[in-house]
């Protein structure tokens, strides 16, 4: 371009222009100057718009009055990287904001660290996402950008409160893990034993709190921790507090121990070496121990656990508790009233080491040691047949409602019987409360917007002094009403999660295969069995089931 001279000064950090008045031709136009600059040899430099301009100004008012005065101007420079470090509010974290250099130098970590430290950023720095930052940086254009989080502190973590440990454990605990012999056989014969304690025998050991971990911020400050909480013992029936040991509870009686939501209780315990026509029904305020079988048409109404070391025939159990039977249980199905001869019902969970014809209810899970057929069960948890940890047992010809997954080693039969699971009373139930609530939360929420609105309206109005307290009493009710919509807010998403929840818990899970003729069922969505499949899932996602075949 005639008239207009670029260099670099003799440090080679710096672009000089020199624009000749005489030699123009034209009155210069800045903007396409410019943009020539930064397209040539100088356009990894920064060359500035507005000094540019400024120089073509006055060169084109020298040219406009023959002025032969010489412009010079330094419109451009080397740039090296622009740092720029930010910590949060809470100091808890720290980010950097790095411009890309105009031919000028990047820093290193090395270097970026130490202008950290210098900036006050002393802990929580990651190597790792300084490289990755320096690496985009390397790619970016001159002038360009790059803004990452370089460090976080460490949250403290607070203590946990005090904990509950038993000493002793639940007789159905005991069941599913029974011992062994040196041919790998379990041993029942010394169960009655185990599960029931003397008078004064340490049954519940309370663990100290921790004290946490402090944690700290970026600036290197420590936050400290809280403390774990000392939980106070909720004594149940048949405990206290031992004489030698504030931390241990103790057996106030001989009996069965039971632990269940952190409370302790030993059970009075009835114990007998059968129950038939000769010993007659059993009802007892307690736990009861059958060290025998039970026969056909007796009866044990227990409120406690029942634990039978032995087998069951058409025979009425009812526990306030769990239900254990080590052996079998064995019934049959009247056809004329649809009632089975042998029923298990239960508050708690139910254990049978097989069964055939037996209908059981229970509030918690169903576990079957070997096999389980030609039965109803209706229980608020799973059902397992097998050991818990992988299940080999056979479950076919049985109609069941529970509310978590059913486990087995094979589902169905080689006949094609039908197994029946249905898991839409549950979450029927669930929906219900959950649509209760919504309800509930929707017109308490208009309430407490319309309350708002009005408590504003006369908050803004000078009231008589005898007023004032009317209106004292109206804000704290309105404070009341506003803590309740809290809680229930917090209780509605509480109900969602439970929804996800069970519709994640349920399913079928077959370690061997599963037959023709099983079918599961959740409200109107059903998935039936029409072949033999090898080890395979059944889970239920995006509102419809899912059939997964399990890998080798």
């Amino acid at each position: 371009m005639i008239g207009v001279s670029v260099n670099l000064d003799d440090s080679k950090n710096y672009v000089e222009l020199t624009l000749d008045p005489t030699s123009l031709e034209r009155e210069l136009e800045a903007k396409q100057l410019w943009n020539t600059l930064n397209e040539g040899q100088f356009k990894n430099l920064y060359i500035s718009q507005t000094t540019v301009k400024n120089a073509c100004d006055k060169a084109n008012h020298l040219f406009k009055t023959n002025d032969k005065t010489m412009v010079r101007e330094r419109v451009g420079e080397r740039r090296n990287t622009e740092v720029e470090f930010k910590v949060s509010k809470d100091s808890m974290s720290a980010s950097v904001s790095l411009t890309a250099p105009y031919g000028g130098r990047m820093p290193t970590i090395d270097i970026l660290i130490n202008m950290a430290t210098n900036a006050g950023i002393i802990r929580g720095l990651s190597r790792k996402r300084l490289a990755a930052l320096l690496y985009e940086l390397a790619q970016a254009a001159p002038g360009e950008v790059i803004n990452g989080e370089i460090a976080r502190g460490l949250p403290p973590r607070e203590g946990r409160s005090s904990k509950f440990l038993p000493l002793v454990p639940n007789a159905l605990e005991r069941v599913l893990k029974p011992q062994t012999d040196d041919n790998d056989r379990v041993d029942m014969r010394n169960l009655g034993e185990v599960i029931c304690v003397k008078i004064h025998t340490q049954v519940l050991r309370r663990l100290p709190p921790s004290q946490g971990r402090h944690g700290y911020d970026v600036k290197g400050l420590t936050i400290p921790a809280t403390p774990g909480k000392w939980l106070e013992f909720t004594l149940g029936k048949g405990t206290a507090v031992s004489d030698d040991d504030p931390d241990v509870l103790v057996a106030t009686i001989s009996g069965m121990p039971k632990y269940r939501d952190m409370v302790m209780t030993i059970d009075d315990t009835f114990i007998c070496s059968g129950v038939n026509v000769g010993s007659g029904h059993v009802n007892y305020e307690g736990a009861v121990l059958v060290n025998g079988d039970v026969t056909e048409k007796m009866e044990i109404r227990a409120s406690g656990d029942v634990t039978i070391n032995g087998f069951v025939e058409s025979a009425l159990i009812e526990a306030g508790g769990d239900i254990i039977i080590t052996e079998g249980a064995m019934g049959k199905l009247n056809e004329d009233s649809g009632q089975y001869s042998c029923r298990l019902i239960a508050a708690g969970s139910v254990h049978v080491q097989h069964g055939q014809g037996i209908e059981v209810t229970c509030g918690g899970n169903i576990t079957v040691g070997r096999q389980l057929a030609y039965s109803r069960l209706h229980g608020g948890g799973s059902v397992t047949v097998g050991k818990l940890n992988n299940p080999q047992g056979n479950l076919f010809a049985c109609d069941i409602v529970c509310q978590g997954t059913v486990a087995a080693g094979t589902l169905g039969a080689v006949s094609g019987s039908t197994l029946k699971i249905d898991f839409s009373p549950g979450f029927s139930k669930l929906l219900e409360r959950k649509d209760t609530m919504d309800d509930l939360l929707e017109q308490l929420r208009q309430n407490s917007a319309r309350h708002k609105e009005k408590i504003e309206l006369i908050k803004a109005k000078i009231l008589p002094a005898e007023l004032k307290q009317k209106m004292n009493s109206a804000v704290e009710l309105y404070k009341n009403e506003a803590a309740l919509l809290n809680w229930l807010e917090l209780k509605t998403l509480e109900m969602r999660k439970e929804k996800e929840n069970y519709m994640q818990a349920i399913g079928l899970d077959a370690n061997k295969r599963i037959y023709n003729g099983v079918s599961v069922k959740l409200n109107n969505r059903s998935w039936r069995s029409e072949r033999e499949y090898d080890r395979s899932t059944v889970s239920y996602h995006n509102h419809q089931w899912l059939f997964d075949p399990k890998k080798s």
